[in-house]
């Protein structure tokens, strides 16, 4: 081999040499877990670091709080159960097109049945299969079907249900099953976290969990009533929707402290207002319908409205006072010696939030229970307690409050009272009002001021018959003008008022302030 030769193969050796070297060193830096550089380095451990995360010591109570959460589901998970009914519902057919058919029945055709599914939630109560839920998620349904969490399906069957609660029972064939820790309603604070459990909109969503605060306790109105007569609602604003109804509402030590029952809401989704049955309400109902298949409940026997904050300020009563516009005779309040136009204010000591709270609280004591009642005496002021043992409600009791009336469209007013146009009661104005039947002297608000403290204070509203002013009988305009002229400015006086309501009058007082 020539040296010119050699000196060529020597060169390529040496550059393939150094050529692998640079590789090497290159693919260090391109494939090696090390940065070549300090610069690198700092890159990459700002990327993996970042400026969000905190140490586990600065967030310890919310780490703890996360896995309160997490523990909660885990251990209330298994006793929720997704319910699915089914309904048979009938309904005419159009009627066919031969003559025959149409002229034996020409305005409907042949009776057609189709079914309707539904969906809920529940909860298990005890081991041996019964689940707690609400009475409209399996009302009227031919045929009731529960999932477990763990997937199982089971055949269900009513034990009883108690439509005035919206509570129901239902049971499945088994037995050593998970159920739920029961809660106490007195230990309830708003702004306490709460976690919802059931399964909403969809089949596919079966134990869902979410969780919020409570936001309010013992909502009681008479629109609220139309939802559940004998429940001051939890409000909460844990998500809960179409779905969620009949499944339970927990604490954070995870006791069922309700049922999830209804939602405010103006898209019929949720808007941050859901409301579930207090659990002693839950407790009672359940254990009555299973040990006797009905609900038994007291009886006070008497007929209330809710006081006006006029008449509350002059009486020195609770807002949230009850004034009795009737007494059933021969009922509990009857033989305890209650009478019409007192005014209740607490139960058992407890002043009254709403005068509603008054048909919840005596509805979900059982028949012959004792009960202690505040009454104050319109005409004297005088307060005593009169003890009542109550009685029975029967299943054809009116229970529902005395309900005002929705307010009729009124026009503005000049008077200084705000009652711009008094009216003599004629026969023709009692029929206007539904009460031809009853024989009713007095003045009748023909218009009022909605600004007025006539109409926002004392509650007063066009079509009330005015029957008495500062205790005295007033039976026209004239007498309501006269007695009115001698009360001083600046004073404060009653008003016995007459309402319309369902066909027949209800009694009340207010007060009015003479400017």
């Amino acid at each position: 081999m020539s040296v010119k030769r050699s000196i060529p193969i020597a060169l390529f050796v040496i550059a393939s040499f150094l050529g692998g070297i640079f590789f090497t060193t290159a693919g260090s830096n391109l494939f090696s877990d090390e940065p070549i550089t300090p610069s690198t380095q700092a890159a990459v451990s700002a990327l993996q670091e970042g400026t969000t995360a905190i140490s586990k010591e600065k967030v310890a109570s919310a780490l703890a709080l996360e896995d309160a959460f997490t523990a909660v589901a885990e251990s209330v998970n298994p006793t929720v159960v997704q319910i699915r009914l089914e309904k048979v519902i009938s309904r005419q057919q159009m009627p066919g097109n031969s003559p025959l058919e149409q002229f034996f029945n020409p305005f409907q055709g042949p009776q057609e049945d189709f079914r309707s599914d539904g969906l809920g939630s529940g909860v298990l109560i005890r081991d041996d299969g019964y689940i707690v839920t609400n009475n409209h998620v399996v009302e009227d349904a031919d045929q009731l079907k529960v999932r477990l969490s763990d997937g199982r399906f089971f055949d269900a069957t009513v034990v009883g249900t108690d439509p005035l609660s919206d509570l129901a029972v239902i049971k499945i064939d088994t037995d050593h099953m998970p159920h739920v820790s029961f809660g106490t309603a007195d230990n309830l604070r708003v702004g306490q976290w709460v976690m919802a459990v059931g399964s909403p909109l969809s089949e596919d969503l079966g134990n869902t969990v979410t969780v919020g605060i409570v936001s309010a306790l013992g909502r009681t109105s008479n629109q609220i009533s139309q939802l559940n007569v004998f429940a001051s609602f939890i409000q909460t604003d844990a998500a809960i929707n179409p779905g969620n109804s009949g499944g339970p509402l927990v604490d954070l030590q995870g006791r069922l402290i309700g049922i999830n029952s209804a939602i405010f809401s103006r898209s019929g989704g949720y808007q941050g207002i859901g409301f579930a049955i207090p659990v002693d309400v839950v407790e009672n109902v359940a254990t009555q319908l299973i040990d006797h298949g009905k609900v038994r409940r007291g009886m006070l026997g008497v007929n209330f409205d809710g006081v006006s904050e006029a008449l509350a300020n002059m009486l020195d009563v609770p807002r949230g006072a009850a004034q009795i516009t009737s007494v059933q005779e021969g009922s509990a309040a009857d033989k305890a010696g209650l009478k019409e136009n007192e005014i209740i204010v607490s139960v058992e000591g407890i002043d009254l939030m709403d005068a509603n709270q008054l048909r919840t609280i005596i509805g979900n004591k059982q028949p012959g229970e004792g009960v202690t009642l505040g009454v104050i005496n319109q005409d004297s002021g005088k307060k005593r307690t009169v003890d009542v043992v109550l009685g029975e409600r029967k299943d054809d009791e009116d229970v529902a409050a005395n309900q005002r009336p929705s307010e009729r469209d009124n026009e503005p007013g000049v008077e200084s009272l705000g009652l711009t146009v008094l009216r003599d009661v004629t026969p023709d104005i009692l029929q206007s009002l539904g009460l031809e039947g009853e024989s009713i002297e007095g003045v009748v608000i023909a218009q009022i001021d909605e600004n007025s403290q006539a109409f926002r204070d004392a509650d007063l509203r066009r079509g009330d018959i005015i029957t008495e002013v500062d205790r005295k009988t007033v039976t026209s305009r004239s007498d309501f003008m006269k007695v009115y002229s001698g009360i001083e400015a600046g004073d404060s006086f009653l008003v016995r008022v007459l309402r319309a309501q369902n066909g027949r009058s209800v009694s009340f007082l207010t007060a009015l302030h003479k400017p």
